[in-house]
């Protein structure tokens, strides 16, 4: 019988030869990755409630300090020192103020065809490069840590037929925040978003992880895409070649198909407090801003710096405006520094600060007052994500955080130049 591309790296993963949607299979995981949100949590359940604590094959085990990185507080100063010394008494791989946890994976662990979990909603981040990448709870990864396996209900899939080619201006983050805004918030929930068509053929890379990484704020489980000649590309580029290359067969049975001609995408904010709250950016009426970040594990990449630094290269930041940049790895940071992507930015007035998920992730920096606005490339503006409950999050692509700043106000790419 077909199937999709998710059900057979399910299948693959169960040892079995097919699956059907509905039904319940314990899972073989190829990696595993915890990050300093929740892990201490975990390691307080590994320590004080199993009787015969292990761990199945700390190979497969990454954790990654990336959320409060440096430490905020003696308590998570507390945090980080437990994953540190359990990942060292354990020979777990461990990054510490590296990157943001989806980046790190991406660039260094991830491979095409293999089922991860990470105990990070933006798991679903992997199926760029042909991964099933799911988050999970601090109990789910626990258990996944010592057997080496989850439970998974296979989910049924949603295929998106891409066709067409965004216009100059009008980026990836655009056309996820269009589909979340048609769809709404719960449009996929527990269902896999798979991406076709020539439209995602054209994309690089990084416009793909944007796509997938944002997939979960559809409520989805995962997003998947097919391995091309850019993902072996890229995998090359890092070490690795592809472990398995899915997809999806010709009868293959869907819950639901959308089409999108990526021509007709425009330049799109989502408005607090909500993802799918999406607006045309020319439809705002003035919205002054407070303060602007690029960065997160959605548009801290290479490509999104760049652009950012084509749009403020001889401009200035407005001068009631705090534009906070924080690259998605070391390595994204190197390499601006190496093209002269930082000291345009830096002569232009923005904070260029570590590689961590920062703005985004609301605790540790760019926490905002009462009634103070935000546009953000972040991947979330739910309410209090960035400080205090009254503040405001706009969410956009790196281009329209970029003119905004300057401006001071939100307005898209096209409309500031």
């Amino acid at each position: 019988m077909s199937m999709t591309m998710g059900e057979k790296i399910i299948a693959s993963a169960a040892g079995v030869k097919h699956v059907n949607p509905g039904e319940i299979h314990i899972v073989q995981l190829d990696k595993i990755m915890t990050n300093d949100a929740t892990t201490h949590l975990t390691l307080d359940m590994y320590n004080h409630k199993l009787k015969y604590p292990r761990i199945s094959d700390s190979s497969k085990v990454v954790f990654i300090i990336d959320h409060n990185f440096p430490a905020d507080s003696p308590e998570t100063a507390a945090a980080h020192r437990k994953m540190r010394l359990f990942a060292n008494e354990n020979n777990i791989t461990i990054y510490e103020g590296k990157g943001i946890c989806h980046q790190l994976m991406i660039e260094n662990h991830v491979n095409s065809g293999e089922l991860i979990i990470g105990a990070d909603s933006h798991t679903c981040s992997y199926g760029a490069l042909g991964a099933f990448g799911t988050g999970v709870g601090c109990t789910d990864f626990l258990y996944g840590m010592v057997t080496g396996t989850t439970w998974l209900m296979v989910p049924e899939t949603i295929r998106f037929y891409l066709t067409g080619e965004l216009h100059e201006g009008i980026y990836a983050r655009d056309l996820m925040l269009t589909i979340i805004g048609d769809i709404g918030a719960n449009g996929c929930n527990y269902k896999i978003m798979e991406f076709v068509g020539e439209g995602i053929e054209k994309m690089s890379v990084a416009e793909r992880i944007v796509l997938a990484n944002l997939a979960v704020e559809a409520g989805a489980k995962t997003a998947l895409m097919e391995v091309d000649n850019k993902v072996t590309d890229f995998l090359a580029e890092h070490g690795r070649k592809p472990r398995q290359e899915f997809k999806s067969d010709a009868g293959a049975r869907y819950a639901a198909e959308y089409y999108y001609n990526l021509s007709d995408i425009k330049s799109v904010v989502a408005r607090p407090d909500h993802i799918d709250d999406v607006i045309p950016t020319n439809e705002l009426s003035e919205i002054k801003i407070d303060q602007a970040f690029i960065g997160s594990c959605n548009n801290g990449r290479i490509e999104d710096l760049r652009v950012a630094a084509s749009i403020l290269k001889d401009h200035k930041v407005a001068p009631h405006v705090r534009l906070i940049i924080s690259p998605a790895s070391n390595d994204v940071y190197l390499q601006a520094l190496q093209e002269g992507i930082i000291s345009i930015l830096n002569e232009a007035g923005a904070m260029i600060v570590n590689s961590n998920c920062s703005v985004c992730w609301g605790g540790c920096q760019g926490v905002l007052y009462a009634n103070e606005v935000l546009i953000s490339t972040g991947t979330r503006n739910f309410r209090g994500r960035a400080g205090h409950p009254d503040s405001k999050i706009y969410l956009g692509s790196a281009a329209t955080v970029a003119a905004s700043a300057i401006k001071g106000k939100i307005i898209s790419e096209t409309m500031f130049r």
